[in-house]
């Protein structure tokens, strides 16, 4: 086990630090208040991870020479007090991760969590079905709370849209790798002449925005109260405080029909209305980072991330990470650890080359 190297790289750590903090040495950067305040907050964590880092690399040290002692003198009675600090030590590497890989600042929060069908008809409303099995899954291992804010159930089988408010720690940082449309090709059980079909769902991924964070003009909101719609049962039961918000400047419409109190569904509509206008912000912001270095701004129902082949072979693809796996059931399963991985270490490497490019 080495603190070295590898993903964490203290060393770049070391680098970053003192490159923020000759940033703040800039008479310049304190007239921007915002500005500056991220900055602190910046070197306040990697300060603080450095800090953590170090007494991490002091305890291996320690276990790795008490582990010597041991086997030079034969003292096999220190040594179930040497696993019982491995297990620790790996429980904390493991952690330490995480917070590593999820650093973002909303990675930690909750999140609004939707899958689109489509165009396809029922094929795409029935794949809306199996990636929302397939998500359940993994928020139920990873320990989710999740609520069902609205469901658009399809004709005659699926959902055409159905949003989720996921609980927990890390909910956004760790779903985000899932943003983006998925395909699936198989042989449809709704084609009589048993071809083959390809469907697309997209998914969208966005952060519980803190209240402060959310300014919306009331006047440009329009509300409407109605009863839910659908089957009921797991996902929504009919009530008659059901409540659409139209964001009137940008045409945005969000939904909330959990079993709640007209006010409580107003409210849960208003964060979901602000996490997406805040992501029409950021999009904004980085298209247009994007223009200027004159890079290609795609996402949206051309961002596809995922290709699910369950005929003629079996084959689960990321395009992004290029990770692939025969197992697919596994992964339909909830298994989807190795390409949320994957992608979160990418995306950490790119940032890093970002920033130092």
């Amino acid at each position: 086990m080495s603190v070295s190297g590898g993903i964490f790289d203290p060393e770049s750590s070391g680098e970053e630090l003192s490159r923020l903090q000759a940033k703040l040495e800039n008479p310049e950067v304190w007239k921007n208040p915002e500005e500056a305040k991220n900055l602190t907050q910046q070197v306040s964590r990697l300060k603080e991870r450095l800090e953590e880092w170090g007494s991490f690399s002091r305890r291996l040290t320690d276990v790795k020479e008490l582990y010597q002692l041991v086997v030079e003198e034969e003292s096999w009675e220190e040594l179930p007090e040497i696993l019982q600090e491995v297990r620790e030590l790996v429980k904390d590497l493991r952690r330490r991760e995480v917070e590593f890989l999820l650093s973002g600042p909303y990675d930690e929060r909750n999140a609004l969590f939707s899958i689109h069908a489509g165009a396809g008809g029922t094929e795409a409303q029935d794949w809306v079905d199996m990636l929302l099995r397939m998500y359940l899954k993994w928020m139920e291992k990873k320990g989710y709370k999740v609520e069902v804010l609205s469901r658009t159930p399809g004709e005659e089988a699926g959902t055409k849209l159905i949003t989720l408010y996921v609980k927990g720690k890390y909910a956004y940082g760790l779903l985000k790798a899932e943003k983006g449309v998925h395909r699936l090709v198989r042989i449809s059980p709704f084609d009589a002449n048993k071809r083959r079909h390809t469907s697309f769902a997209l998914v969208e991924i966005l952060p519980e925005i803190p209240e402060e964070k959310i300014q919306i003009n009331p006047e440009d909101i329009k509300m409407d109260a109605f009863r839910a719609s659908g089957p009921g049962g797991q996902y929504v039961n009919k009530t008659s405080s059901a409540v659409r918000l139209t964001h009137i400047p940008t045409g945005i419409v969000v939904e909330c029909q959990t079993e709640r109190s007209q006010y409580q569904n107003r409210q849960m509509a208003l964060k979901l209305l602000g996490a997406k206008l805040y992501e029409i912000q950021e999009q904004k912001r980085k298209d247009e980072e994007k223009n200027l270095k004159g890079e290609k701004v795609d996402m949206g129902w051309g961002y596809q991330i995922r290709s699910y082949v369950l005929h003629p072979y079996r084959m689960i693809k990321d395009l992004r990470t290029r990770v692939e796996t025969g197992d697919t059931d596994r992964v339909l399963d909830g298994d989807l650890d190795e390409f949320i991985w994957a992608y979160l270490m990418q995306e950490k490497e790119n940032n890093k080359n970002e920033a130092h490019g």
